[in-house]
């Protein structure tokens, strides 16, 4: 299992976005760190265009999208800012892809949410020829994507999406590196979302990178407060209350419940969740924060080759764990 973190581009402190990036990255690096998974939500700077910066000033450590969404920009468009990213970073750059919600697209950019599937597989059929740079010709019912593009030396970046139904979890078997989840449990893990993009992927490797909400602190009151507030609309979002149902965990709500259970009390008791989750075959971990400081706190996972935690300006943190699964088993 491989020791990731998350960071978000409104975990500035009222910095500039693009120097706490920059800063934050090669603190990560200098400590250990070989990844990162940076979100994009629909009110932030334009995340590629930051690490178009970010990659520049910083060597040596993968950054992955977790994720972007589809909706809002053409294939042939997300190709060549991939592209031109993977050529500025030497390849290390990862292109995560999601759906987003209907909140999202149909409430601030009105854009029907429909079809979920066919759409990101349309899109699939019109992006990855280009990535790998041939030409597309993918006519859809949701989105064409014809023509071709020129970046010299640009090699493709491993695309992941964002998957938890059954149906984007063979898709992502078949067509990608993997997935990435979020708030995904240990049960859903190893009965689901593993075993169905194994099974999807046939012979070929692929990764789930499970990114979980993580607090290591004495204050267990306090964490399950700002956990119950920060993270009671998930309830309310189909993709994610399927997970939750499947876990038995009730929806979070803005006072403490047992919904916030994935929240370890102390440093000492991550090993044996910790186990539970390399066990159930997946890749990469990310880090949640439930203060608005900014700041990285590494969880004291047994797996990391360095614990050394990152500047550290408060108690919780999120994660990301992950390792390469194969199939068959």
């Amino acid at each position: 299992m491989q020791i990731s973190l998350i960071a978000s581009l409104s975990d500035t402190g009222g910095r500039s976005p693009i120097d706490a990036t920059v800063e934050n990255l090669a603190q990560l690096h200098e400590e250990g760190f070989r990844r990162v998974w940076m979100t994009q939500m629909p009110y932030e700077p334009d995340l590629l265009t930051v690490l178009a910066v970010a990659f520049r000033e910083v060597d040596g450590i993968e950054v992955g999208t977790g994720v972007i969404p589809i909706q809002n920009q053409h294939p042939m468009l997300l190709a060549q800012r991939a592209l031109t990213l993977s050529l500025i970073s030497g390849g290390r750059f990862l292109l995560g892809l999601g759906m987003t919600h209907a909140a999202v697209t149909e409430g601030m950019w009105g854009i029907p949410w429909d079809k979920p599937v066919r759409r990101l597989r349309e899109y699939l059929d019109g992006l990855q020829p280009l990535l790998a740079g041939e030409p597309a010709d993918a006519p859809g019912e949701t989105v064409t994507t014809r023509g071709a593009l020129q970046i010299p030396g640009a090699t493709a970046p491993e695309v992941y999406i964002a998957a938890l139904g059954p149906q984007l979890l063979k898709l992502a078997g078949r067509r990608t590196a993997g997935t990435v989840t979020w708030m995904t449990g240990p049960t859903t893990l190893a009965e689901h979302v593993a075993p169905t993009l194994r099974e999807a992927a046939g012979e070929r490797p692929v990764r789930v990178v499970a990114a979980l909400p993580v607090s290591v602190t004495d204050d267990v009151d306090g964490a399950r407060a700002q956990a119950a507030k920060q993270f009671a609309m998930y309830g309310h979002l189909p993709s994610y209350r399927a997970m939750l149902d499947r876990e038995a965990t009730p929806a979070p709500r803005t006072r403490p419940s047992s919904a916030t259970k994935a929240l370890w009390p102390n440093a000492s008791e991550p090993s044996g969740r910790s186990v539970s989750m390399s066990m159930s075959g997946w890749c990469s971990t990310r880090r949640p924060k439930l203060e608005p400081a900014p700041g990285l706190c590494c969880a004291h996972f047994p797996d990391s080759r360095r614990r050394k935690p990152a500047r550290k300006t408060g108690l919780h943190g999120r994660f990301t764990s992950g390792r390469r699964v194969s199939a068959p088993v």
